[in-house]
């Protein structure tokens, strides 16, 4: 199975979510419901970006290096970039 790292944009208020799954429908689908902590108070969320890789290790790997970089622009950066979501 395929995993994929995302980005989300609060539609509320305009702040970023970076995480990674197995299953994007189902998990964007989770965190406008309200059913992940940090990201039910910004509720609606729209997916941004993603990339798909070929197992965890590799997307966690992913995920963790883009939320080391501490950086807005890095992340609109990539959610400018031409990936069909």
């Amino acid at each position: 199975m395929s995993y994929s790292v995302y980005i989300l944009k609060s539609l509320k208020d305009d702040t970023y979510y970076v995480g990674s799954t197995q299953n994007l429908a189902s998990r964007l689908e989770r965190h406008n419901q309200g059913g992940s902590r940090y990201t039910r108070n910004k509720i609606p969320w729209q997916l941004v970006y993603y990339e798909e890789h070929s197992n965890r290790s590799s997307a966690m790997a992913r995920e963790r290096e883009i939320k080391k970089r501490k950086s807005r622009a890095y992340i609109e950066s990539l959610a400018r970039t031409p990936e069909e979501l």
